[in-house]
């Protein structure tokens, strides 16, 4: 495979992990009682932990590829798949 398609798949894997990341542990403001900022969703996330999950998701991104790619690069599964 080449890089560009790794990367293609990477980009693709990662973005899809992100979604799934970033409904974990997320408390809107109606639910912890804090007080809402005028102007603001009542169910934005108190503390988003955009760090936190942009790492889990790269993490999952990482792992999730690098099997897709070993999985697609093993001769063995190939011939067992296609018959």
């Amino acid at each position: 495979m080449q890089w560009g398609s790794i990367a293609a798949v990477f980009f693709v894997v990662w973005w899809l992990c992100f979604v799934a990341v970033l409904p974990i542990g997320a408390r809107s403001h109606h639910e912890t009682g804090e007080a809402l900022v005028p102007g603001a969703d009542p169910g934005s996330p108190v503390a988003p932990r955009m760090g936190r999950k942009l790492l889990i998701a790269t993490g999952l991104a990482i792992f999730f590829t690098a099997l897709l790619l070993w999985v697609l690069t093993n001769e063995t599964l190939m011939a067992y798949w296609n018959r």
